[in-house]
């Protein structure tokens, strides 16, 4: 009996000491990824509808978080198609505070200038001039949005991505700010590589920069 106790706290005390290694391990990992992404710095994450932040940029806002950014989150629609406004909005806060965006860093816009209707084309500038008040008030040096395709093809989603593009073209995006799609692009600056861990390999960077690959 005390040879089978021996052992069994020999198992305990092994099983400790992976997980403390593994633990150390990942957190140097995340450091290293915080200094050379610039922890601290504040992202917004661009979503056309409530649930979009869940269904395709969890593992990002997480990774983010972990990295030491300030999320934000602005979201163009209340996602009303079904009439069911008021319980997404809702929904909505309550996903952003389980992936640790609090509810002053949340904006959702509620207007007939963007309804939740794959039909209707959004007007680009007007997206752009809202998007780009809202990188300036919160100092925004990160954005994450949709890439052309919309993921899933939804107008309103390929909206967002014209208007990124539009701002990017007229040079108003700060100088050194960024842009994340949710789909892999075909080529991936070197510089940027570091990020594609931090999205669980789902994302890619593209420099918002003269003579990117916009």
């Amino acid at each position: 009996m005390e040879a089978v106790g021996i052992l069994c706290l020999a198992v305990v005390v092994l099983t400790w000491g992976f997980f403390w290694v593994w633990e150390s391990s990942e957190r140097m990992k995340s450091q290293e990824q915080a200094d050379l992404l610039g922890g601290g710095s504040h992202t917004l994450l661009v979503i056309a509808h409530p649930d979009d932040e869940a269904m395709f940029f969890a593992p990002t806002v997480l990774g983010l978080a972990r990295l030491r950014h300030r999320v934000f989150l602005l979201c163009f629609s209340a996602g009303n198609y079904y009439n069911q406004g008021e319980i997404r909005k809702r929904e909505l806060l309550q996903s952003c505070d389980v992936l640790g965006i609090p509810p002053s860093s949340v904006m959702i816009i509620d207007n007939r200038d963007f309804p939740d209707d794959p039909r209707v084309q959004w007007n680009t500038e007007h997206v752009a001039s809202i998007l780009l008040q809202h990188i300036e008030v919160n100092s925004i040096n990160l954005v994450v949005t949709f890439d052309a395709g919309g993921v899933s093809g939804h107008s309103n989603h390929v909206a967002l991505y014209a208007a990124v593009r539009t701002l990017h073209s007229e040079g108003k995006l700060p100088k050194e700010s960024h842009v994340l799609p949710p789909q892999p692009a075909s080529l991936v600056p070197p510089a940027l590589c570091v990020l594609l861990p931090v999205h669980e390999n789902q994302l890619s960077a593209l420099p918002l920069k003269p003579g990117s690959l916009f």
